[in-house]
């Protein structure tokens, strides 16, 4: 109710989206200047160029057609729901005509979900690989079918703290470290297990633990070893095959992945309007995402996750 009280118009939406994208004031895209006035549909002329700019111009929401309204209310559901949302449930919900429309803007939303410079993750951190997907021949480490997703998961006591989580084409030792220095800040603790490829983490600007098992698929003692990444990455799973009833495509799991780990590291928050806030905040900083570019390559799928 307070939701439809507050942005019930098309004007609320576009005056929120604005305060979110130039909170310090207008600044033109093409030249700058602040000045600027508001003209008819929602576009805003700049008095330096008159170059024509918008609040959806540059963002996720460029080129719809569908009212700020109904994208609002979509947000809305989608972080007020603890285990995520299905396309199913949104176009169910917002009474849209088209499963692709509902399906379009969840991914959309889900390229939202990842904060541009977000902090790297620091202090003790667990790392290790799971693969995501149906079944496959024993091959050890390497996949023919299943997706690797490499884990890491800050330790907070005997709980977990902040995660991050991308999908890898291998378990090389250049594929690893680049995850690791991409992720977790210089100075900070990595424990992992004795995968020949984590070797050299030391000479990177980390403290390196490694245990080894004994036996290579003894999936309990690895558990055991390194708890949180295995608990966060049964958590995963669990919500692919829940809320998504697992028909998630490998070339789309890295947005599924964003949308886990925006979730996870959330999950303590109890303000629903914060959540509301922080999509809507990163959604208007984050460039266009065409059509065409969320389907490419989806015929070419041989497997679904």
């Amino acid at each position: 109710m307070e939701l439809e009280r507050r942005f019930s118009t098309e004007e609320a939406c576009r005056d929120y989206l604005y305060s979110l994208r130039w909170p310090e004031g207008f600044a033109c895209p093409r030249c700058g200047a602040a000045d600027v006035w508001r003209a008819t549909r929602g576009r805003l002329i700049c008095g330096g160029c008159r170059h024509q700019a918008s609040v959806t111009a540059g963002t996720i929401f460029q080129d719809t057609h569908k009212p700020l309204v109904l994208w609002f209310r979509a947000i809305w559901h989608v972080v007020g729901q603890k285990n995520g949302t299905s396309a199913v449930s949104i176009q169910n919900i917002l009474g849209l005509g088209g499963y692709s429309t509902a399906w379009t803007w969840l991914h959309k939303l889900r390229r939202a979900m990842v904060r541009p410079g977000r902090d790297p993750l620091r202090g003790r951190v667990e790392i290790d690989e799971t693969f995501v997907g149906g079944p496959e021949r024993d091959v050890g480490r390497r996949t023919e079918h299943k997706s690797i997703v490499l884990v890491a998961a800050e330790e907070n006591g005997s709980g977990i703290g902040r995660i991050r989580l991308a999908r890898i084409p291998d378990t090389r030792k250049k594929t690893l470290h680049q995850f690791i220095q991409n992720e977790v800040a210089p100075g900070a603790t990595l424990h992992t297990d004795g995968l020949v490829a984590y070797r050299g983490l030391d000479a990177l600007g980390y403290t390196h633990h490694a245990t080894a098992l004994l036996r290579e698929k003894d999936l309990a003692a690895a558990a055991r070893l390194l708890p949180r990444v295995h608990r966060v990455a049964s958590l995963l799973k669990r919500w692919l095959l829940g809320t998504h009833q697992g028909a998630v495509h490998a070339e789309h799991l890295d947005y599924y992945l964003d949308e886990f780990t925006f979730r996870f590291n959330r999950r303590t928050s109890r303000s629903r309007g914060k959540l509301f806030y922080r999509l809507l905040q990163q959604a208007v900083q984050i460039e266009p995402v065409p059509y065409h570019t969320l389907v490419g390559g989806s015929e070419n799928t041989n497997h679904n996750i």
